[in-house]
């Protein structure tokens, strides 16, 4: 079982960091350290594949917290 976990735990991981680095493709440098354009108008809806991509993020994240409890448990 403890195995199970660990490569259930792994494939979650790399999902995980996959999904992040796509989120920010396009944003640039600026973006990432918080320079950039600014979404103060309230225009940062999320449409097609990225807001797909923001909720599938947080769902492998809670996946991911959810078997490091378990394996912690086990």
């Amino acid at each position: 079982m403890q195995v199970t976990l660990s490569i259930i735990q792994i494939i979650l991981s790399i999902l995980l960091i996959v999904a992040i680095l796509l989120q920010n493709t396009g944003s640039g440098i600026e973006g990432a350290l918080g320079g950039g354009e600014s979404n103060i108008g309230g225009n940062n809806t999320r449409r097609g594949f990225e807001s797909f991509l923001f909720k599938a993020t947080i769902v492998i994240a809670i996946l991911f917290t959810a078997s490091a409890f378990a394996s912690i448990l086990l």
